[in-house]
């Protein structure tokens, strides 16, 4: 089939975009909304590749007064002067921040060419004072406002969370260069930042105090990803290419889609949200696979996971306040924060009565994307390989090789990195939390008797697995115990074999010891 649609996949360019004939969700009405409003400070907090450039991009060249490339979309039919403003777009996103001279490298770069475009002489070398001066010279040369677009205005930060005096570097030179948003505010006309989260203790924030955060705002929420609504009218070709290569109806294929790519919600009150990354992929590679997993590591993630000994069980399923997502205290971020900001957990339900916020893992692909990133950190698993393992796993459970299974589990617990402190309760459960997701098949950890709780519940088509894990004990109280408090006898009616496995973990040789095995 002729392709007629061009995706442009990782396109973030507005104005590429346009002249190139691409896919564009429009998204322009909410640049009414922001205009209309008449704020001066905006901030918008949203996970890596979800559309925050490309939004940036927009502004950028409506404030320019580009109104040629908004033909169609519906800010060509806003009640707009569309008068050229001076916009100064400040990327930050195009550096790795490891050296001091690398922020300075970058700004004196942007500097250098809105000092030529203002005629601007400088009398300094100091970067903020430069910029100040810029800011008045736009001004006065246009007769109009200024317009600052800041992407990744985090990203410096974000970068050293782990290097002490490169963040503290990084925090003083921003907080010296962002001061001149509210000391030059007679001139601007609107300053717009994204980034991933609304960082405490740094002076755009603090300093500010009438910036508005649309990071949690109803209104807002659709702003960046593509809805329900938008994927059917944007992506109708896409989705029936879809299913003539696998085989399936239209509808099978979005079914597909929302498991695989949907479930994101960024308000109390807003509709589920589609990753615009993995669309634009899925429909132009026409491959199901986990497009925005691949495309960046959760290296920042398990370094905090590690450090604050974190339960992946409970904090998949946290229950929060708003206060809990909105800010981060970069000298002491907390996990469940770096999850939501980060695209890794999502608002799954609010309680309005307490304002309380439900979390969960958004949808199949960063689930299995997620864990199998996480599991070789907790197991003896190469790291290219953890999909690999499990599938064999899951061979072993479906055919009832129960000691094939168990000795694959006992080699994935040794020579696991000290790092990890396997001897810690905690490791083990998330080790065996991790495996059980991912095997694909009904598993339930802890699972709920009258008699008690099994430590594990593992049902396939033809067995039913209940495990039980001791910690420095032994096997045979562990088979006892599922033995004396009947944990098979709710299944006993259920037409499968059932396997009673009983397990000890020595924690001082860091993996299995020995199990019993009775069907």
């Amino acid at each position: 089939m002729e392709k007629t649609v061009i995706y442009g996949v990782g396109e973030q360019s507005f104005e590429v975009m346009r002249e190139r004939g691409c896919l564009y969700v429009d998204k322009t009405r909410f640049i009414e909304k922001i205009t209309v409003s008449g704020g001066q400070y905006y901030f918008l907090g949203r996970p890596r590749r979800f559309g925050k450039s490309l939004f940036l991009s927009t502004l950028k060249c409506f404030f320019q007064g580009r109104r040629e490339l908004f033909k169609g979309l519906y800010a060509d039919t806003m009640d707009w002067d569309w008068r050229p403003r001076p916009v100064l777009y400040i990327d930050l996103n195009i550096e790795k921040y490891q050296r001091d001279t690398d922020l300075k490298e970058v700004v004196e770069s942007m500097l250098r060419g809105w000092e030529k475009e203002y005629d601007v002489i400088p009398l300094s070398n100091n970067i903020s004072i430069r910029f100040r001066e810029i800011i008045e010279a736009a001004y006065k040369k246009t007769g109009e406002r200024v317009v600052i677009l800041v992407d990744e205005y985090d990203k410096p930060l974000v970068s050293n969370l782990h290097n002490n005096r490169m963040f503290e570097y990084y925090r003083d030179e921003l907080a010296s260069l962002y001061s001149n948003f509210k000391s030059s505010a007679e001139y601007i006309r609107m300053v717009f930042l994204t980034g991933v989260s609304r960082f405490a203790h740094l002076s755009v924030f603090s300093g500010l105090n009438n910036i508005r955060d649309i990071s949690f705002s109803d209104q807002f929420n659709d702003i960046c990803g593509i809805s329900e609504e938008e994927l059917i009218q944007n992506f109708k070709e896409g989705i029936h290419e879809l299913a003539e290569k696998y085989g399936k109806s239209d509808s099978d294929i979005r079914t597909e889609l929302k498991s695989r790519y949907d479930g994101y919600r960024f308000s109390a009150n807003g509709k589920d949200i589609y990753n615009p990354y993995s669309i634009v992929n899925v429909m132009e590679e026409k491959e199901f696979r986990n497009y925005w997993m691949h495309s960046g590591q959760a290296t920042l993630l398990m370094q905090q996971l590690k450090r604050f000994n974190v339960d992946l069980e409970e904090i998949m399923h946290a229950k929060c306040s708003l206060n809990a997502l909105v800010g981060l205290d970069l000298d002491n971020p907390r996990p469940l924060a770096l999850l939501y900001q980060t695209g890794y957990l999502t608002i799954k339900d609010h309680n309005p009565r307490r304002d309380i916020y439900t979390l969960g893992i958004p949808n199949r692909e960063v689930e299995e994307g997620f864990l199998s990133y996480l599991l070789p950190f907790y197991a003896n698993v190469n790291k290219g390989d953890s999909m690999l393992f499990v599938y064999h796993l899951i061979d072993e459970l479906d055919c009832g090789d129960a000691e094939g299974f168990m000795n694959d589990l006992r080699g994935m617990f040794a020579s696991v990195s000290y790092e990890m402190q396997m001897e810690k309760e905690q490791n083990l459960h998330n080790a065996l939390l991790i495996l059980m997701k991912l095997l694909s098949l009904e598993v339930r950890t802890e699972y709920r008797t009258s008699n008690g709780r099994i430590d594990l519940f593992i049902s396939t088509d033809r067995y039913l697995y209940i495990i039980e894990i001791k910690l420095d004990k032994s096997a045979q109280e562990a088979i006892e115990q599922i033995n004396s408090k009947d944990y098979a006898l709710p299944f006993m009616t259920d037409g499968k074999t059932i396997i009673k496995i009983g397990v000890n973990f020595s924690t001082k040789s860091r993996t299995i010891s020995d199990w019993i095995v009775e069907q």
